[in-house]
């Protein structure tokens, strides 16, 4: 269950990425709940799980993408690992 949970914030941070990405307008709080919620799960990478390296990246990105626009690249990369890391959790 707890793995689903953790997916499902990956979900909800790939979501806001596409918002950036679709030059739709972002919903701040829910821009700055899923980058700390990402900080927040990046912690495991004290217990050795390498993948929590990309949930520290993804959180700083999109807490740095409230104020300016990445490019593209690393907005679009970062989405779908996120989409990958997610999908593959609730499966």
């Amino acid at each position: 269950m707890l793995v689903k949970i953790l997916g499902g914030i990956d979900l909800i941070a790939a979501f806001s990425f596409l918002t950036f990405i679709f030059g739709f307008e972002p919903f701040l709080p829910l821009i700055i709940f899923s980058a700390g919620l990402l900080f927040l799960k990046s912690l495991f990478i004290f217990a050795g799980d390498i993948l929590s390296f990309l949930d520290l990246f993804s959180s700083i990105l999109l807490a740095i993408s409230i104020f300016f626009l990445p490019p593209m690249f690393l907005l679009w990369a970062t989405a779908f690992l996120l989409l990958g890391k997610g999908i593959v959790s609730f499966i």
